[in-house]
């Protein structure tokens, strides 16, 4: 089958350019400004929208196997190509833990059948798995997730002789949660003696520190710098964090890269009130002083990637008291409609959110043949209408869980076409029960 788009404003690789596009197949085969119409099976007219590269989110919770209830693959990459993202990398924190090479490859059956987006799996590192660790393909898993912070099942990594050993021996990126575990354990105790289980969602920010988070985070650069490792640190939280990493050498040459969330560039502590513990996440949603210092650290490029953490929870769960009640939350439907808010707000120009959630992510994980509009690259787009408004309600939710902090948000922009290796799998809010998500392969030498 070939679609032709017509007339579309391509965002791409800093440019934005008036062209048609061809798609034949999985691929992106001709960019030109004036294709026949005769030469495709299906024409779509792309006049005043915008042509972007589909999103790639490297971090998210899509909960399958073992916490169905919460989300599963098909039900969370639904919702994802509906936002415009078109390839996820998903977490380890499954039960059970993907910690041995047979778990993790059972995710990537299930997503074979199931998923509507492009798909890979993190290894999960433990105290007690580095034969497992290294024996991960480079060629077709995305990374190595180590949690220096808590986590679920057996995954938190806390041994100093352990993590030496994974950051020297494996050459593959690893990616990293970093906050303080004894911090942590400390200031709930002192929260706790005073509340009890039912402490205030104002305090979050000061459990969960600024101090927790960047004695985790500069202890995981030292020794990336130490071992040479190919550190990754993901959601950073904190103004003080930014000052960890550099902006002085382009990204393909970078050995210790970082990642913030859309939430931490939206929320800031003041939002618990209205909110409670719906923006219950870890690392917290800290203050505005770290959420302007995040907004700094990305737009010079000391941030290198935009993602979600999305991490649905029932509704019931969030409702318990703090110490009961889940951290994360579901975005991945909303994360490009966010960030082509703050476009519509003067904060970020279209070319750098394509940047940081297209090109970036394909860079980083060295991603084969995708990130980019480039001929011969397979066809993973998206058109956007920037004056077509939609405000979030449950019923045009497609999470699982039923539920978004973003509720009664309006956004003034919105996708209308997903395409995914070519083809259209959401259309002016109509998705396609076909799937066709792959896995992505990585290119990668070593």
């Amino acid at each position: 089958m070939k679609t032709l788009i017509k007339s579309a404003q391509i965002v791409n690789e800093n440019k934005i350019f008036e062209s048609d596009l061809l798609i034949e197949n999985h691929l992106i085969v001709k960019i030109e400004k004036n294709i026949s119409p005769e030469s495709a099976d299906r024409v779509i007219d792309a006049s005043g929208k915008y042509l972007l590269p589909g999103v790639i989110d490297d971090q998210v919770h899509f909960r399958e196997p073992g916490l169905t209830h919460k989300g599963d693959i098909e039900s969370e990459s639904r919702a994802a190509v509906a936002g415009g993202v078109t390839s996820f990398i998903e977490q380890p924190n499954t039960v059970p833990n993907a910690v041995t090479q047979e778990l993790l490859e059972d995710k990537y059956k299930i997503a074979s059948e199931k998923s509507f987006a492009n798909y890979s799996f993190m290894m999960g590192g433990t105290n007690d798995n580095l034969e497992e660790i290294l024996k991960t393909n480079p060629r077709n898993v995305a990374g190595i997730k180590l949690f220096l912070g808590s986590s679920t099942g057996n995954m938190l990594v806390d041994n100093p002789e352990t993590l030496e050993n994974i950051f020297s021996k494996t050459k593959m990126l690893i990616a990293v949660h970093c906050e303080d575990e004894a911090t942590i354990r400390a200031n709930t105790e002192k929260y706790m003696k005073e509340f009890g289980d039912d402490i205030p969602m104002k305090f979050h920010h000061l459990i969960r520190s600024e101090e927790a988070c960047y004695i985790s985070s500069s202890k995981a650069v030292e020794l990336a710098k130490k071992t040479g490792a190919r550190l990754h640190v993901f959601h950073v939280s904190t103004a003080k964090e930014t000052e960890l990493f550099r902006n002085d050498i382009p990204l393909k040459d970078k050995k210790i890269t970082a990642e913030v969330c859309v939430h931490h560039l939206t929320f800031t502590n003041a939002d618990y009130e209205t909110k409670g513990t719906l923006i219950k996440w870890n690392p917290a949603v800290k203050t505005q002083k770290d959420k302007d210092g995040l907004w700094k650290a990305l737009l010079d490029d000391r941030i290198d990637v935009i993602a979600t953490d999305h991490a649905p929870h029932t509704w019931e769960e969030k409702q318990n008291v703090y110490t009961k009640a889940p951290s994360g939350g579901p975005l991945v439907q909303h994360s490009l409609a966010i960030m082509l808010e703050n476009f519509r707000n003067g904060k970020i120009s279209l070319e750098k959110i394509v940047e940081k959630m297209c090109h970036n992510p394909a860079i980083l994980f060295q991603i084969e043949k995708r990130g980019f509009i480039r001929e011969g690259y397979k066809a993973d787009l998206i058109l956007v209408d920037l004056n077509g408004s939609t405000t979030v309600s449950k019923e045009n939710l497609l999470y699982k869980c039923g539920w978004s902090p973003l509720e009664g948000t309006e956004f003034h922009s919105k996708v209308t076409h997903t395409f995914v290796n070519g083809h259209l799998v959401f259309e002016n809010g109509r998705i396609s029960e076909e799937k066709f998500g792959e896995r992505l392969l990585f290119k990668r030498n070593y």
